[in-house]
C-alpha cells in the first residue's frame, strides 16, 4: 500500500540539512526549535531510518539522508511550482488564439491543455477562420495571435513549418477520376485560387461542385465523394484520405504555417508562442520525413 511523505517535515529537513543545525533551522522557518526536532523525528519514524548524524557538534547526514535530500527538494520544489502557479494572481484575463480548421487538429489541443494547466486562471478562446479572415481580425486587434497557412507570411509573421499540399478525396473514393474534375473550395480558402491555376496550367478540366463559405459543407461533399479539395497533407478531415491518382493531377505545391503573435515580455503569451512553435514544427517535421520515407 502507498505511504505519503509529509512535505512539512520535508521541508523542514532540508533545511536543517541545508543550514546545517536545527537552531538555524528554525529560525529560517519560522519555528521553534522543538517543532523542528519533533518533525524529524516523525519523519524518521515514518521510514524507519536514520537520516540525521548526531553524534558530532554539527549534524551530518547518514547515507540513507543524502539520499532522501535529493529526493526531497524535487518534491518540494513541485509542490512550491504548483502552488505558485494555482495561487497566484498575476496570470489572469483572456487570450484570444484563432486558426483555421484545418490546421486545428492535430496541433492545438495538446498547446491549449498544457496552457490551461500553466496559467489555470487564465481564460483562453479559440476562433476558427480561414487565413484571410484571421490576419484581418489580428489587424484590428481583435485576436491575440493567429496561426495561418500561407505561402510567405506578412509583416509580423514568422514561419514554423513547411507543408506539402495534397488532393484530398473520399477514402476509396473515385471523384478524383471524374472529367471536368469536380472541385470544392470554401470560398475565402487560402488554397483556392493556386490550386485552380495549377489545374489550368496542366490543362486538367475542372467544375465547382461546392462554393461554399462553411467549411463543414466542403466537407461532407468530399467524403461524400462528389468532389476534391486540396489540404495540407496531414490535416485531420473526417472520412477522406490523400488521393493516390499516381500523378494524373498536378502537383498543388507547398504551404507554411505561419504565427502571428506579439509577445511584449509577457509570460503568459511568451509561453503560447513557444509552445505552439515546439507542437507545430516537431508534428509538421514528423509529418515531412514519413512523406520522405513512404
Amino acid at each position: 500500500m502507498p505511504r505519503n511523505l509529509d512535505l512539512t517535515a520535508l521541508r523542514s529537513f532540508v533545511t536543517v540539512a541545508e543550514t546545517g543545525g536545527v537552531t538555524r533551522a528554525a529560525g529560517f522557518l519560522n519555528l521553534t526549535q522543538s517543532a523542528v526536532s519533533m518533525q524529524l523525528k516523525r519523519l524518521e519514524e515514518s521510514l524507519n531510518l536514520q537520516l540525521l548524524d548526531r553524534s558530532a557538534r554539527t549534524i551530518a547526514l547518514t547515507a540513507a539522508g543524502e539520499q532522501l535530500l535529493s529526493y526531497a527538494k524535487r518534491m518540494l520544489d513541485t509542490n512550491d511550482q504548483a502552488w505558485t502557479r494555482l495561487t497566484n494572481q498575476e496570470f489572469e484575463g483572456e487570450l484570444v488564439l484563432g486558426v483555421p480548421h484545418d490546421v486545428i487538429y492535430p496541433y492545438i489541443p495538446p498547446v491549449l491543455r498544457r496552457m490551461q494547466t500553466e496559467f489555470p486562471r487564465m481564460q483562453l478562446r479559440l476562433v476558427s477562420h480561414s487565413t484571410t479572415q484571421l490576419r484581418e481580425l489580428y489587424g484590428r486587434g481583435e485576436v491575440d495571435a493567429i496561426v495561418t497557412t500561407e505561402a510567405q507570411p506578412g509583416p509580423g509573421g514568422e514561419s514554423l513549418v513547411q507543408l506539402p499540399l495534397v488532393w484530398i478525396g473520399a477514402k476509396g473514393g473515385v471523384a478524383w477520376r471524374r472529367t471536368p474534375l469536380p472541385i470544392a473550395f470554401c470560398s475565402n480558402c487560402f488554397f483556392r485560387t493556386p490550386s485552380l491555376r495549377c489545374l489550368d496550367d496542366a490543362g486538367v478540366a475542372w467544375d465547382m461542385a461546392l462554393d461554399s463559405a462553411q467549411d463543414r459543407a466542403v466537407e461532407a461533399m468530399i467524403s461524400a465523394d462528389l468532389a476534391v479539395t486540396v489540404a495540407i497533407d496531414g490535416a485531420d478531415i473526417p472520412q477522406t484520405a490523400p488521393v493516390n491518382h499516381g500523378g494524373t493531377l498536378p502537383d498543388p505545391g507547398e504551404s507554411r504555417i505561419c504565427l502571428y503573435l506579439d509577445a511584449h515580455n509577457d509570460p503568459v503569451r511568451v509561453a503560447l508562442r513557444d509552445l505552439i512553435r515546439l507542437t507545430y514544427r516537431t508534428q509538421g517535421r514528423g509529418a515531412e520525413l514519413a512523406k520522405l520515407s513512404a
